[in-house]
């Protein structure tokens, strides 16, 4: 298995992990604060990993068609995984979820079609866009989440919360501006 489709399975074991550890507290005792820096590492890492399986693929000379299936994949996974912890504890409006989580279905259900046909569909300027919209509003997310639940930089809480809900619907435009991207050139391509 390459370099880059390593750190991709890892965003993807580590997904269920951050799921766990997030609701952690409304079942022990766990110090808010030991919670709130692991999954900031955690988020971190998938962050990063998301960054640099593509940057390995292409050093090491592994670009497949296997990694513009399984890093996309890894991606909707690990950021399904924390938008869903977000919308649970209410800062996430649900519409917002279900705009971004049917993109995500879709655009890899695509991907697959396009793969049966011999044309594997890789990243586009509107998915990447997209994707750090996700990463900002993931950022903003945790950081609220973080301050409410260790009571530090209490505050900043509104103001935090208030960003947050404006990336998560920037995410939501973002996702949906890009799935009608991805529509129109799979609609210029298989038109030929």
């Amino acid at each position: 298995m390459s370099l880059a489709n390593i750190l991709t399975a890892s965003r993807i074991v580590l997904s269920p992990v951050f799921l766990l550890i997030f609701f952690l507290p409304e079942y022990t005792k766990t110090n808010p604060l030991v919670i709130a820096i692991v999954l900031w590492v955690l988020f971190i890492y998938m962050e990063l990993s998301d960054l640099f399986d593509g940057m390995a693929a292409r050093a090491t000379n592994t670009v497949s068609d296997l990694g513009k299936i399984f890093d996309p994949f890894g991606d909707v996974i690990s950021r399904i995984t924390y938008f869903l912890c977000f919308m649970k504890i209410g800062i996430m409006p649900v519409l917002v979820f279900a705009i971004i989580m049917y993109r995500e279905f879709i655009i890899l259900f695509i991907r697959i079609l396009a793969m049966k046909k011999g044309f594997a569909m890789g990243a586009r300027v509107g998915g990447k866009l997209k994707a750090c919209s996700y990463a900002l509003a993931g950022i903003f997310g945790l950081l609220y989440v973080s301050i409410i639940r260790t009571d530090l930089f209490i505050a900043f809480s509104d103001p935090i919360l208030a960003i947050a809900k404006i990336f998560f619907i920037l995410s939501a435009v973002a996702a949906f501006l890009s799935l009608v991207d991805y529509l129109l050139m799979l609609r210029k391509k298989f038109s030929k």
